[in-house]
């Protein structure tokens, strides 16, 4: 069985988008800009089977797995009926990553027991509600408002501006110094390879921003760049932030992007999706204290196995 697999390339936002549109989700992952820029670290491709999307991507422990495919319900089925096929053929175990709950309930309707799957927290989104992350009103959050008003006092000096040609080159010149503090404080021989890969995405989430369709808000203090975000709108209620950068030593500059971000260019949106926390403790902390209003909860199917 041939299926016409094939590298993702910018040419293919188009096509992509609309099949990815059909999906009513709100997971980071599955949007076109964070499937390109990240592919080039772990290796997908996808195709267009029965009308439907998937994309395959090659775990390092597991082998092969698939995407729940975006389509049309009907073309869903076929789609996966044909998977299904493949991985048979392949001599594969069948496997799907990504899977939200609903996804899954489909899989428990046309396929009956046959699948279990295994809930992944780490890779869990935190959706906000735009309004919260904009006011910051209530007193759960009045550490937050400390935290700005504590930066507009030491800072009087600061400006927030949307990302655009004219300013693009300084969120460069910003990144590649953060990228010294952080990735490689020892010289580039000794990179933390993780925090690697991430700022060669931010750079070229940067590069290609327009043909992304990705917005990018900046911080300035006294004229320099002290913090950058980058995002896009996910589906017609809620708005992905994918990338958030600050200097440390600038106290309260991630807490300022974020709000000033969100009150400037994610009005209009319900909801605010700050993806995962890859299981850092830290960063599992700070995404929890801005109180998520739901997590965007997926994981990886197989079929079952006589000791499930």
């Amino acid at each position: 069985m041939e299926i016409p697999f094939k590298k993702i390339e910018l040419e293919d936002k188009p096509l992509i988008d609309r099949y990815l549109e059909k999906k009513t989700h709100r997971s980071c992952e599955l949007i076109f800009a964070n499937v390109y820029l990240w592919s080039r670290f772990f290796p997908t491709d996808f195709a267009v089977v029965e009308d439907a999307l998937v994309f395959r991507s090659y775990r390092e422990d597991d082998g092969m797995s698939i995407t729940f495919p975006a389509g049309e319900p009907e073309n869903i089925k076929k789609a996966l009926d044909v998977m299904f096929a493949y991985f048979k053929e392949q001599e594969k175990e069948i496997q799907m990553h990504l899977v939200q709950e609903p996804e899954f309930e489909l899989l428990e309707q046309w396929y009956p027991g046959r699948f279990v799957i295994e809930y992944d927290r780490d890779s869990a989104d935190y959706v906000y509600e735009t309004e919260k992350l904009t006011t910051l009103a209530g007193k759960k959050l009045h550490g937050k408002r400390n935290h700005i008003n504590n930066f507009k006092r030491t800072y009087p000096n600061w400006s927030y501006e949307r990302i655009t040609e004219e300013n693009q080159e300084d969120c460069f010149s910003m990144a590649m110094k953060w990228r010294k503090e952080h990735v490689c404080p020892h010289g580039d021989d000794d990179c933390d390879e993780e925090k690697r890969d991430e700022m060669c995405v931010t750079l070229n989430a940067l590069r290609l921003r327009e043909e992304l369709g990705l917005v990018g808000g900046l911080i300035r203090v006294d004229g320099e760049v002290v913090a950058f975000t980058i995002g896009e709108p996910l589906n017609p209620d809620t708005f992905v932030v994918h990338i958030e950068k600050a200097f440390a030593d600038i106290q309260g500059a991630y807490p300022m992007i974020n709000q000033q971000f969100v009150e400037h260019e994610v009005q209009g949106f319900q909801y605010v999706n700050r993806e995962e926390d890859t299981g850092a403790e830290g960063l599992r902390k700070a995404k929890l204290s801005y109180r998520p209003v739901f997590l965007v909860n997926k994981g990886l199917v197989r079929e079952k196995k006589e000791e499930d």
